[in-house]
């Protein structure tokens, strides 16, 4: 599946499957609402109408199931019927299933999606997570044809007419920001290192005409970013904060997505074990969604201030690497005694939240992060945690997730009882904490919340996304269309104020983090 062209049009036209093959793919009884009119170009002459509804009569989606058409050339696949509360009702999951299971080979190739208007975004997500990028397969590098796979909607129920021209520009952005995200987390450190992870940030700032603001290597220590500089300056390529910066006339509030880009993790001195440290490449997924989704956002027309702050190491093993029982001074000003280099993560977005809400005047800060081996025992190799001062930002969350298919779950937010298990007798904490079966996914969270503080004002959200960062050893992209939909009000984009479940200002409920009940603008 890599190095194939994606395309969206609104009509993928007619052709012989036998020499444009062709997967027709949605949920059963969406499938039985598709004219035989708008198929039969696509199928004729290798696949009559009664061959077309016989192919339908057998489906019986369990949760999937497909069948063949015309040898390889052509099938048809069902989705699952219903999906429970907790999935997307897009069925997002089982579209990259199927796809990569029941698309036949070919150098240009065509899926029709039918499905309903909502459920669109999400669909063209998991349609871009089917085509990874990165490859070293020697006959990938031999292949001189290029390949295309043409996606054409065709829509059921309401707003059942055909997508227009703006949607389909959306979905190319959106599903271009995933495979990049998921190219970077593919990439083996020996090629993404500290300085191509800077490379590719400069190369989406020049795309949208921004000059990123880096602070690297002995800067980073001299100004005071001690949790990035302290995992990173073993490393042969040194550490990094930089930031991509869309002010545009007429914001109203600031916005900072903070990722954790810790481009290899060995586990430092703590170090990983010979079973756990190969996939340690994906460690900078924060990051990279982060990258991929300011690209589609600013392309789509972000009206509010969006800072995109990524916090680059390795964490690599070294004479210079930082010590268990060695204490750092962070960016926040407070000081962290080590007590488990492999807990690295929560230090450089410490550094990272403390630069957005001191520096860059932050109102709302969203951290993404692969931070913990148990968010995956928490909420499952699906869901993202989320963890956030606000109550109303963990309900839009989920609601976002199940709109766009990046799907999250909570995790336990209670500062006052988990906080302690970082406590220090020399320092202002540690970074690990005493007791790792008292919800170490929450007090992982808390560790970079205390950079800015449990009283900020302001919102805060932790997205861990260790496990839906991979399906297998093949990166997903997670994270990009998540934040999309999340801060889909603050876009132009009629789509992405579709898939939004957020309004642009909600009332607070008194008493969430100990503030008084006030207004509070949300995106």
């Amino acid at each position: 599946m890599a190095n194939v062209g994606l395309q969206f049009q609104a009509s993928a036209g007619d052709a012989d499957p036998q020499s444009r093959p062709l997967l027709l793919l949605g949920q059963l009884h969406h499938l039985h609402r598709v004219p035989w009119s708008h198929v039969r170009g696509k199928l004729q002459p290798r696949v009559t109408e009664e061959l077309w509804q016989a192919a339908l009569a057998t489906l019986n989606p369990n949760p999937t199931d497909s069948c063949p058409l015309y040898l390889n050339c052509a099938t048809v696949a069902a989705l699952p019927s219903r999906v429970s509360r907790h999935n997307s009702p897009s069925a997002s999951h089982f579209i990259s299933r199927l796809v990569r299971t029941c698309l036949p080979p070919g150098a240009h190739r065509c899926i029709l999606m039918v499905c309903e208007q909502p459920d669109v975004f999400a669909s063209a997500c998991a349609l871009a997570r089917a085509f990874p990028l990165f490859t070293h397969r020697s006959g990938a590098s031999r292949r001189t044809e290029k390949r295309t796979v043409t996606v054409e909607f065709f829509l059921v129920g309401q707003d059942n007419g055909p997508v227009e021209v703006s949607t389909l520009q959306c979905l190319v952005n959106a599903s271009e920001g995933v495979r990049l995200a998921a190219r970077i987390v593919d990439t083996p450190c020996s090629e993404m290192n500290t300085d191509i992870f800077l490379e590719e940030i400069s190369k989406v700032g020049k795309e949208l005409g921004i000059a990123p603001t880096i602070i690297r290597d002995e800067e980073l220590k001299t100004r005071g970013f001690g949790g990035i500089y302290g995992v990173g300056k073993a490393a042969l390529h040194p550490p990094a904060l930089a930031v991509l910066s869309h002010t545009p006339d007429g914001a109203t509030q600031t916005i900072a997505w903070v990722g954790k880009g810790i481009v290899y993790d060995t586990g430092g001195l703590s170090i990983k074990g010979k079973t756990t440290m190969p996939g340690m490449k994906r460690d900078c997924g924060g990051a990279a969604a982060i990258l991929g989704a300011f690209r589609a956002a600013i392309k789509q027309g972000f009206k509010d201030n969006l800072h995109a702050v990524f916090c680059l190491a390795e964490n690599a093993v070294g004479p210079n690497a930082t010590r268990p029982d060695d204490i750092h001074l962070l960016y926040s000003g407070k000081t962290v005694e080590i007590n488990n280099t492999d807990a690295e993560g929560r230090l450089v977005l410490a550094d990272g939240v403390s630069y957005a809400c001191k520096d860059l005047g932050a109102d709302i800060i969203v951290d993404m992060a692969t931070l913990t081996g148990a968010q995956g025992i928490a909420t499952g190799k699906y869901h993202a945690a989320v963890l956030t001062n606000s109550a109303e930002w963990e309900v839009a969350c989920v609601k976002a997730g199940r709109k766009c298919g990046d799907l999250v779950h909570p995790l336990v937010y209670c500062p006052e009882l988990h906080f302690s298990e970082f406590i220090s007798a020399v320092a202002d904490m540690k970074n690990s904490v005493a007791d790792r079966d008292n919800s170490p996914s929450s007090c992982a969270g808390l560790f970079i919340a205390s950079h800015i503080g449990f009283d900020w004002p302001g919102v805060w959200v932790h997205l861990d996304i260790a496990a839906p960062v991979h399906a297998g050893e093949r990166a997903t992209g997670f994270g990009v269309a998540l934040l999309l939909a999340l801060f889909g009000r603050a876009s132009e984009d009629p789509l992405l104020n579709l898939v939004s479940p957020l309004d642009r200002e909600v009332d607070a409920e008194e008493g969430d983090v100990g503030r008084d009940s006030k207004r509070r603008r949300l995106v």
